[in-house]
């Protein structure tokens, strides 16, 4: 099977960027946590590409991604998307995992066993 590069292309190299700049409120503040690796070590990137995909957030080591969804994700058609995105994901042997911008904020913090306020 020929070994095609399916991470980091470089033709989303500029929009990546400009994800990773752009982060939504949730995502900035799951990534402060993500970032200092208080989530049992692991190491995690933000807004890498997988295949011509986008990822929140990815953990190489455990093949694990992490998706945050806010409205937007409540219409049909992005739902469509993102069951479409989440079987290739799967296909491709990586554990992918949704949460509602909500639940962050509402649980993140009593994982990490921190008090936000």
């Amino acid at each position: 099977m020929p070994n095609h590069k399916i991470h980091s292309k470089k033709e989303l190299q500029d929009y990546r960027r400009a994800l990773r700049k752009n982060l939504t409120p949730s995502e900035a503040f799951l990534w402060k946590y993500l970032k200092s690796r208080q989530l049992s070590n692991r190491k995690f990137q933000r807004q890498h590409s997988i295949g011509y995909y986008i990822v929140d957030f990815y953990c190489a080591a455990e093949k694990l991604v992490i998706e945050l969804d806010g409205e937007v994700h409540n219409n049909p058609k992005a739902q469509e998307y993102d069951e479409k995105r989440t079987r290739y994901l799967e296909s491709l042997g990586y554990k992918v995992i949704r949460f509602e911008n909500k639940m962050v904020f509402d649980f993140l913090p009593s994982v990490f066993g921190r008090n936000t306020e």
